[in-house]
């Protein structure tokens, strides 16, 4: 579990985070929404430990970030796993290259070992044959697949994915929703999803974080946020006719 306890953060005068509490459980796809300049990023990149706050804690498992020595923090940081947004992968080195990176950096396993755990991850995210290609020469969902790979090769106990889904057609997005929240359960890990896509957050949010203007403006689930009456909320989830008419929907079926 992380639990964030009334974290704020400042660069400057410009304050972005005006202390957001909550917490996130293990085996569940958490899902963090709102609108540019919520700060999205800068409450993802306080949870991987890139941004200090400057009031407020943040708890993983009972270890409170803060108190920990730069060692412990560093041993911490070897325990999450990140997908970024353009999958970040190294176009010098083949798919597997990509996915054994950080065991070379981390760890001291032997070759063989490496490559075991290589060969488990990509035949986790489907992409048994891949082993030898590069990044220009699959397509982008196989990229994402690859990136997920990376993230889970040292088997970690918390997941950031930031707009996992970005850049990909609906079908493939579905996939990698898909695949994220299988990880999440088959791991029994913490994963935190940054997302603008509201496919990702009625397909698997079991828990949605919105934030506004650096505030926790509303929390909950996929099945609540089609209830709630924040006109924040349903401002930015109902833009679109399709999420309107899906809402009514779903008040119809319940009445």
């Amino acid at each position: 579990m992380i639990e964030v306890k009334d974290i704020h953060k400042s660069f400057g005068e410009a304050h972005i985070l005006k202390g957001i509490t909550t917490t996130f459980e293990k085996g569940k796809t958490n899902l963090v929404i709102g609108q540019s300049g919520s700060g999205k990023t800068v409450f993802l990149k306080c949870l991987l430990g890139l941004f200090s706050p400057e009031v407020g804690d943040i708890v993983y498992d009972d270890k409170v970030y803060a108190n920990l020595s730069g060692d412990e923090q560093r041993d911490l940081r070897q325990e999450m796993g990140m997908v970024f947004q353009g999958s970040a992968l190294f176009d010098s080195l083949t798919v597997a290259g990509n996915v054994q990176f950080p065991l070379e950096m981390f760890t001291k396993q032997s070759k063989s070992e490496m490559q075991d755990r290589v060969d488990t991850v990509l035949k986790r995210v489907n992409l048994i044959d891949a082993h030898h290609k590069f990044p220009s020469e699959i397509s982008g969902g196989m990229q994402k697949r690859v990136a997920i790979a990376r993230a889970i090769v040292m088997n970690p106990k918390y997941l950031f994915c930031d707009e996992p889904n970005s850049g990909l057609d609906p079908k493939t997005a579905i996939l990698i929703d898909n695949l994220i929240k299988e990880i999440t359960e088959e791991y029994h890990i913490v994963t935190i999803i940054n997302t603008h896509d509201m496919n990702s957050v009625m397909q698997i949010g079991e828990k949605i974080l919105f934030l506004k203007n650096g505030l926790k403006e509303w929390e909950g689930t996929k099945h609540e946020i089609f209830k709630t009456d924040n006109e924040a909320v349903t401002g930015f989830v109902y833009s679109s006719d399709l999420f309107k008419k899906v809402r009514q929907m779903y008040i119809e079926e319940r009445n």
